[in-house]
């Protein structure tokens, strides 16, 4: 895969990692990127190690078989169609056994024409690096982001909250199901981050600033990738970045 496009000459500079943990014996968490079509996914499966991981799959194949798109809007359309079939796949799968639902969470950085639209469901996030400051652009489907939210709990409380992993939102786990989406226009110097919860669960919103913004996509990958381990890595773990930059290359990794 080419880690590169350009689009208003904006080129894109692109890792990819994902890793097991410490804990589980499975990754359940699926990653794709494609730097010439500007796709870019993490799936976070969830359903137990067969059924999680074929449901992350399922989401990153969907993704690779989007095609390359007149504009953005076109290139959301059919990815977001992509994603329906397999929601209605899983629900397939899944029907008569209610207690046995197959799923995955799904983040993905769709980008055309010097613009990006962030799409997502559940809690595995994007967030947007620029000018110095870190923002989440996705907003978690969790029971616990939903308290916060309502002004119940404080955002304190929710790092140890009891059900904070309790996802409300995933592919394959409801029929009225929906994408929500964030849009802009992408600048020179922007670099995003995707990652599941395997990464947030360990490394904070401006630790991933830090990384981010100080070295390449690579070795910021592997250096959040490394924070999350030596703090227990006690989930799958995935990061995706997408740096915008003028000049230079590098290899997209994928492990």
């Amino acid at each position: 895969m080419d880690p590169w496009a350009s689009g208003h000459h904006l080129k894109f500079e692109t890792a990819a990692l994902t890793h097991p943990g410490h804990v589980r014996r499975f990754n359940e968490d699926s990653i794709f990127g494609d730097g010439e079509r500007g796709v870019w996914v993490v799936a976070d499966g969830m359903g137990g190690h067969r059924d999680g991981n074929l449901a992350s799959a399922m989401i990153t194949d969907a993704a690779r078989d989007v095609g390359k798109a007149a504009s953005l809007t076109e290139l959301s359309f059919a990815f977001r169609r992509g994603i329906d079939a397999v929601n209605a796949e899983l629900l397939s799968r899944s029907q008569g056994h209610p207690d046995r639902i197959v799923g995955s969470t799904v983040v993905a950085l769709l980008t055309h024409d010097g613009n990006y639209c962030c799409l997502w469901a559940g809690d595995s996030r994007c967030y947007l690096v620029r000018d110095g400051r870190i923002e989440q652009l996705s907003h978690d489907h969790t029971e616990v982001q939903d308290l916060v939210d309502r002004g119940i709990i404080s955002q304190e409380e929710a790092a140890s909250w009891p059900r904070r992993n309790v996802v409300t939102r995933a592919v394959g786990a409801i029929d009225d199901f929906e994408l929500e989406q964030a849009t802009g226009v992408i600048k020179s110097g922007d670099r995003f981050v995707l990652c599941s919860d395997g990464l947030t669960g360990h490394v904070k919103d401006e630790e991933i600033l830090a990384v981010s913004s100080r070295l390449s996509a690579t070795q910021a990958s592997h250096e959040l990738l490394k924070l999350a381990l030596a703090r227990g890595g006690k989930d799958n773990i995935s990061v995706v970045i997408v740096n915008v930059v003028d000049r230079g290359a590098t290899t997209l990794v994928m492990r």
